[in-house]
């Protein structure tokens, strides 16, 4: 990082969240899945959020989703997080709401609803992040 970049806030990574975080890495959304009641869970858990049971793998999500709701935020908190940019809530087709960023839209042109697909970008440090795009299926 030159004198000119600042760093921005890197999530942490834990011995619980390390297969989401290999996910994104090769570009897969991974939600833990619990085995005994057939739901999905985001964020990472020790036990399943809707039936408190501890058989919980992993699976690759579709990541597929629509937006609930959204922000614009038109005044950045530093330099490392350029203005406008988008944090939206989404629900993912497997059920869990995902707290994340929309790119590749006009702020002003995002819709409550809007059909959503998952990207990976970086993020800094080797961190790569999921973010959302519109859907484009073809």
């Amino acid at each position: 990082m030159d004198s000119h970049q600042v760093a921005r806030i890197q999530p942490v990574e834990t011995g619980l969240s390390l297969p989401f975080w290999e996910g994104c890495g090769a570009g897969e959304l991974r939600l833990q899945y619990c085995d005994s009641c057939g739901r999905y869970q985001f964020y990472p858990r020790i036990v399943c959020s809707h039936c408190c049971a501890d058989t919980l793998t992993w699976r690759a999500a579709s990541g597929r989703g629509k937006v609930a709701s959204f922000t614009v935020v038109r005044r950045g908190i530093s330099r490392a997080y350029p203005a406008p940019y988008i944090v939206a809530l989404i629900d993912l087709e497997e059920g869990p709401r995902m707290m994340s960023s929309l790119v590749d839209v006009d702020p002003d042109a995002v819709t409550a609803g809007a059909a959503v697909q998952v990207k990976f970008e970086s993020w800094g440090e080797g961190r790569v992040l999921p973010v959302f795009a519109p859907e484009t299926r073809g």
